[in-house]
């Protein structure tokens, strides 16, 4: 793996989160509530049972993830009215930095803000971007540790393949 495509959390970070057991494949997403970065209530990212969902935890300093995001804001846009979602959760410590991120890059998928690293001590995420694809039945079915632009074709696929269609037919 290169490098540049992935930003691993230090060891004394990951210390700091005191991270318990990791979201695997084939388990229940857990539960977790964030509030909408435009100040809405919380919401529970395990809560969206009925949509297939792209859980992406990500963070302003992150470069791989400014590399996601134009091909998330995409598959959502393309697949939202198939029952596609993606929720964002922002790791930023100091909600201006995520605003300054996405005032360069807006995006139409949820957003949510957990500063104080809850949600990815649940999740037991030790990478950024780290992404959780889930399936309607809330099913972990794919855990995806950092992004760069040869992994788009094997994500849509996998999210073409829980909507229903299948994978062949993507472009």
């Amino acid at each position: 793996m290169r490098f540049h495509h992935v930003i691993w959390i230090p060891l004394f970070a990951l210390a700091s989160l005191s991270i318990g057991q990791a979201a695997e494949v084939g388990e229940r997403a857990p539960s977790c509530q964030a509030k909408g970065l435009d100040g809405s209530g919380p919401v529970d990212l395990a809560n969206r049972t009925g949509k297939v969902v792209y859980i992406d935890f990500w963070a302003s300093w992150c470069g791989p993830c400014a590399e996601s995001f134009p091909f998330l804001d995409q598959l959502h846009t393309e697949l939202k009215s198939k029952g596609f979602e993606v929720l964002g959760v922002n790791l930023d410590e100091d909600a201006a930095d995520a605003q300054a991120f996405l005032r360069k890059r807006p995006v139409g998928f949820t957003l949510v803000g957990d500063p104080d690293g809850r949600c990815p001590r649940v999740y037991g995420v030790q990478a950024m971007p780290s992404s959780y694809l889930v399936d309607r039945q809330g099913v972990i079915r794919q855990v995806h540790r950092g992004f760069k632009a040869g992994d788009k074709k094997a994500i849509r696929d996998q999210i073409l393949l829980l909507l229903g269609g299948s994978a062949r037919t993507a472009p």
